[in-house]
C-alpha cells in the first residue's frame, strides 16, 4: 500500500521576485505539498510517533518561505531539500509553489514551479 501526506493550498506572504517592487511590497504565494512515506505503522498503532506531523511540515515550509529569494525555483528547491534532509524516511516529495497575480503585464491568476523528487 502506498501512503501519502498532503498539504493543500497553504498560503504565505513573502518577498520573492526579481523586480525591486516585488522585494519591497511582497506577494501572496501558495504551496501544495505531497509526500510519499510509509504510514503503515501509524495506521496500525494510532501513534503520532509513527507519522510526520502536518504542523511540523507546514512550519518547515514557512521557515523557507520567509527567506527572500529572486526565483521560485530556488525557494522550491530549498523546501524540497530541507524536507528530505529532515525526514529521511520520505520516499518522494512533490511540491508546487505558486506566486499569485505575478507582475507580468497581463491578467494571470498565478505562475508556478513544480518539483518532483
Amino acid at each position: 500500500m502506498k501512503t501519502y501526506i498532503q498539504l493543500d493550498n497553504a498560503v504565505f506572504y513573502a518577498h520573492h521576485g526579481v523586480m525591486e517592487q516585488e522585494k519591497i511590497v511582497g506577494n501572496e504565494f501558495t504551496v501544495n505539498l505531497k509526500i510519499e512515506v510509509d504510514l503503515s505503522d501509524a495506521i496500525e498503532t494510532d501513534c503520532i510517533e509513527h507519522t510526520i506531523s502536518y504542523a511540523d511540515l507546514l512550519h518547515l515550509v514557512g521557515e523557507e518561505m520567509s527567506i527572500a529569494s529572486q526565483l521560485l525555483e530556488h525557494v522550491a528547491g530549498r523546501i524540497v531539500k530541507r524536507i528530505k534532509s529532515s525526514y529521511p524516511q520520505i520516499e518522494k516529495v512533490e511540491l508546487k509553489l505558486s506566486k499569485r497575480n505575478p507582475p507580468m503585464g497581463g491578467q494571470i491568476e498565478s505562475a508556478s514551479i513544480i518539483i518532483i523528487d
